[in-house]
């Protein structure tokens, strides 16, 4: 597939399955599922190897988010916020960390990975972001915003200026994610969401 088309075709279902997400939709898991095959392609090709096996990774964490939300949606199709208590916020960014320098460690080491440590982490990041979301936490978009800041500098490093542009606007959706995803939650027992 001609790498321009395979790219744009991985930023419209991206955008649309983040857009689904940010409304609290079911249909943001199997649309996302088509985003996380097309850019595993994209970061393949791009020699972003820790980026094309997070696609792997979310994957596995979309089928887990698809079955988890769909126990806790509500009549209207959206499912109820949960709050992420401190500790399992605190163990989830350590985990995330750790694994984002093993990761690095060993894309440095063993392949011709570009940008190995940074890639690794964001990866790792974006893991515990893909889990929070999965689990129904706010604090997922806190950790999207960060991560996606991050994203669009190396993606303009890398050349692939059609997958910054859509990090700028994944921002955008996170905020939007955040404001949405906080209303529906007021009134739930406090934690850091």
């Amino acid at each position: 597939m001609n790498p321009a088309i395979l790219e744009w075709s991985a930023v419209a279902f991206s955008i649309l399955g983040v857009w689904l997400m940010a409304q609290r939709r079911m249909l943001a898991w199997p649309i996302g599922l088509v985003s996380v095959g097309l850019y595993a392609l994209v970061f393949f090709e791009a020699r972003l190897y820790s980026d094309t096996l997070l696609q792997g990774a979310f994957a596995a964490f979309l089928l887990y988010g698809w079955i988890n939300w769909h126990r806790q949606d509500k009549p209207d199709g959206r499912v109820v916020i949960a709050p992420l208590p401190f500790g399992e916020c605190i163990r989830d960014l350590g985990l995330g960390m750790a694994f984002g320098l093993a990761l690095g460690a060993a894309m440095h080491s063993y392949t011709d990975a570009a940008l190995p440590w940074l890639d690794a982490m964001l990866a790792a990041l974006s893991l515990v972001a893909q889990w929070w979301q999965a689990r129904r936490h706010t604090a997922a978009w806190w950790l999207w915003i960060v991560v996606d800041v991050v994203y669009v500098s190396m993606y303009v490093v890398k050349s692939l200026h059609v997958t910054a542009g859509l990090y700028l606007l994944f921002i955008g959706l996170a905020v939007m994610g955040l404001r949405a995803w906080s209303n529906a939650g007021k009134g739930l027992k406090p934690a850091i969401d």
